[in-house]
């Protein structure tokens, strides 16, 4: 028992560790990569602004410590022999998927669509990070490079 408790402290301290590894999408955050490095500015106009959720993809961590926690919640309280193995199997099933949907409702966030027309006439769309509010008729720069493109002021 104590090494299933060992093992479930393990996997919600790596889920915690590894929430914030994702790479910034705001417009005025950068990694420690991006960070002095050349970024070509184009200029242009925003012609449309829309709403949108930026979902990052799943890391595994919630379907793990879901599976581990219904597998060691089942298996120790249904049945004994082959019952509790069975219980304990259907427990982190259901335990993975659940915790895979909260893993999608915890780490999905607020983002905007903008859609840039340069000025050499080229649109350009960008989602980012709702941190910053634009209109359309905004005057702004488009920072392209590192792997990244953002719209600042």
């Amino acid at each position: 028992m104590r090494y299933l408790a060992a093992a479930l402290i393990g996997s919600v301290v790596g889920s915690l560790a590894l929430s914030g590894c994702e790479a910034p999408t705001s417009g005025s955050t950068f990694t420690p990569a991006q960070a002095q490095q050349v970024m070509v500015v184009e200029l242009g106009v925003v012609e449309n602004v829309r709403p949108v959720t930026i979902q990052p993809g799943p890391s595994g961590i919630g379907a793990i410590t879901g599976g581990a926690l219904g597998g060691i919640a089942a298996g120790s309280n249904i049945g004994r022999g082959t019952g509790s193995v069975a219980a304990g199997i259907g427990g982190a099933v259901l335990g993975g998927a659940a915790g895979n949907a909260v893993e999608q409702r915890v780490t999905q966030r607020a983002g905007v669509e903008i859609v840039v027309r340069l000025d050499s006439g080229q649109l350009m769309s960008v989602v980012q990070d709702a941190d910053q509010q634009f209109v359309p008729g905004d005057r702004v720069r488009v920072l392209l490079g590192n792997n990244s493109v953002r719209v600042t002021r």
